[in-house]
């Protein structure tokens, strides 16, 4: 009925053909594995061509903002079990507001940071409960990602503002408890980056804490 031209024998591959390319197969995906996907996925490069191809610097990209990201959730998780309320953006308006303080209290600092790719830094704000401060901060050389937070010793946390990709940023930041308020950035980019923040307002001191 119909008319299949089917292989003969002579053209079946052996037994031992079909071993070999099994073997083959085996190898090319052990081969894989440990030069592609152990770098790019999990940072770990046993033969070191990851690194030199810059796969291994992505795994531990995506390893470090795992990581972060399970911070982040922590923090976030422990605020809403101690019953802290939660506070609106105070940060997101794209001009400085005015902010009214006690003149005899008012102050005004800089700083300036260098970030290598991949490195992170934080400057905090000492300040008390109900305390105030115009902020503004940028990054030169390419975009970071932030967090604007507070802390304090009775373990008191706030998150006020996230971002990524980020060049700069400003606005008002009201302190909701005594302690350290301020901001960790991290850099993602290739390049190095330069992150220059001025704070006027009612605060003790600026200071680099980590």
């Amino acid at each position: 009925m119909y008319n299949t031209d089917l292989p003969n024998r002579a053209e079946l591959p052996t037994s031992g053909q079909l071993l070999r390319s099994t073997i083959i197969a085996v190898i090319v995906a052990v081969v894989l594995l440990v030069a592609i996907v152990l770098p790019s996925e999990y940072g770990i490069d046993p033969t070191g061509i990851g690194r030199v191809i810059g796969l291994t610097q992505m795994g531990e990209i995506k390893i470090s903002l795992a990581e972060e990201a399970r911070k982040a959730t922590e923090a976030e998780n422990a605020q809403r079990t101690s019953g802290e309320a939660s506070i609106p953006d105070q940060a997101s308006t794209s001009t400085v507001p005015t902010v009214t303080t006690d003149s005899s209290a008012t102050r005004t600092d800089e700083m300036t940071v260098t970030l290598k790719p991949g490195d992170g830094a934080e400057i905090k704000l000492e300040m008390a409960k109900g305390a105030a401060v115009d902020f503004q901060w940028t990054a030169n050389g390419g975009p970071v990602n932030f967090d604007l937070h507070g802390d304090n010793a009775a373990n008191e946390f706030i998150s006020y503002k996230k971002g990524t990709a980020a060049e700069g940023d400003s606005g008002a930041l009201v302190a909701q408890f005594d302690g350290s308020h301020g901001w960790f950035w991290r850099n993602r980019s290739q390049s190095e980056v330069t992150i220059t923040i001025k704070a006027t307002g009612a605060f003790q001191s600026m200071k680099r804490v980590a």
